[in-house]
């Protein structure tokens, strides 16, 4: 491990976390042991879909603790885990959701879970994105395991998956891939997909005080802007009016789950005031999420977060479109089943995915905060 020093290897709860959700507590947000209280801004019809959705995962949980379908089982059980973190639930609720969450995290927390070199994505077959999902959990739920052991088990867990993802960054990349990262940890080239995950992983360690050198966000923060479809002026305005975020650097292909996920990793980056993220907004308000758009629930998670990211009206604008598409898709069962391109995906996938759209405004996860 690249954090070697004596006070990385000291296993404690993160002063971050334990602060953000103190204050929390003390807001009535969250409840001390029943678990939370639903958000102020929260409607019926929306609580009762993710309390539904979020019994639905806990219907797929296994004996080992793991909740998934028979695919991907790290990072679906990591990705659920997030689900649940978001409306409230922690590991040491005294609650069936709280004690399913502890069964959760101990089974990401397994060793075999990650290879010697500390990558989650190899095992279960889910590479880089699946690592950056993992590594990304495991840094929200720092401090908040169920017990001490628990706490520095998921510490050691985080610290060895940031360091992956630190080494996968310095490969040797040509051109307008350096900074970013794509399937596998050796690879010579990037894609702005993979490449959100790994960086919400490391600002969200950032903020818990691991020690995230700042030159990697900064060549990030180039990659990104690689990738927009437009070039920019010294000044970082896109020359064209119409702008978005494209897969790969050097396409003119504006998507909206690219461009929903590069606007988020922009805010994460600190560039809210950025022209480019505000010239990405106005192309997202008009092209607004829409069942049927190609990777669409990939892309609402996105959007959902960078969109709330953005506050006012646009926020609240957007809060009510994530709904009005989603909840009419949930199956009676509580779940979501992805169409289209994400057939191939999970409805552990699917569900996981809708849960953190429409939960962003509940602001327990720190990764959604400002």
């Amino acid at each position: 491990m690249a954090f070697d020093s004596a006070s990385s290897c000291a296993h404690r709860p993160s002063l971050g976390r334990i602060t953000i959700w103190t204050m929390l507590l003390a807001a009535g947000l969250v409840a001390a042991v029943g678990g939370p209280i639903a958000a102020q801004s929260d409607d019926g019809p929306t609580k009762d879909a993710i309390g539904r959705a979020i019994d639905f995962l806990l219907t797929q949980q296994k004996e080992s603790g793991a909740i998934t379908m028979g695919q991907h089982d790290t990072a679906m059980t990591a990705l659920s885990i997030m689900a649940m973190a978001s409306v409230g639930t922690t590991a040491s609720d005294p609650t069936p959701r709280g004690k399913s969450m502890r069964r959760a995290l101990d089974f990401v927390l397994q060793d075999d879970r990650r290879n010697k070199e500390g990558y989650f994505g190899e095992k279960d077959g889910s590479r880089m994105y699946g690592h950056g999902i993992t590594t990304l959990m495991l840094s929200e739920m720092l401090g908040m395991g169920a017990d001490r052991e628990q706490d520095e088990k998921i510490e050691l867990a985080c610290r060895d998956g940031i360091d992956l993802i630190l080494k996968a960054q310095r490969r040797n990349k040509q051109g307008a891939y350096r900074g970013g990262w794509r399937y596998t940890p050796d690879a010579a080239d990037s894609d702005l997909s993979v490449s959100v995950w790994q960086l919400m992983a490391l600002r969200s360690a950032k903020t818990d005080g691991i020690d995230v050198p700042s030159s990697a966000i900064e060549l990030a923060i180039q990659y990104l802007k690689r990738s927009c479809t437009a070039t920019l002026d010294p000044s970082g305005t896109p020359t064209k009016e119409i702008t978005g975020f494209a897969y790969t650097p050097g396409s003119g292909d504006i998507q909206y789950s690219m461009t929903s996920a590069g606007i988020l990793a922009m805010q994460v980056c600190g560039q809210y005031d950025s022209p480019l993220v505000a010239q990405a907004t106005k192309w997202l308000q008009d092209h607004p999420p829409a069942w049927g758009t190609r990777y669409f629930l990939y892309g609402t998670y996105y959007y959902a977060q960078g969109m709330h990211q953005q506050g006012g009206e646009v926020a609240q604008t957007a809060r009510r479109l994530v709904r009005e598409v989603l909840l009419p898709k949930q199956n009676p069962d509580g779940g979501w089943t992805p169409e289209g391109e994400e057939a191939g995906g999970s409805r552990i996938y699917a569900t996981s995915m809708a849960i953190l759209s429409l939960s962003v405004d509940h602001h327990y996860l720190p990764i959604y905060q400002r």
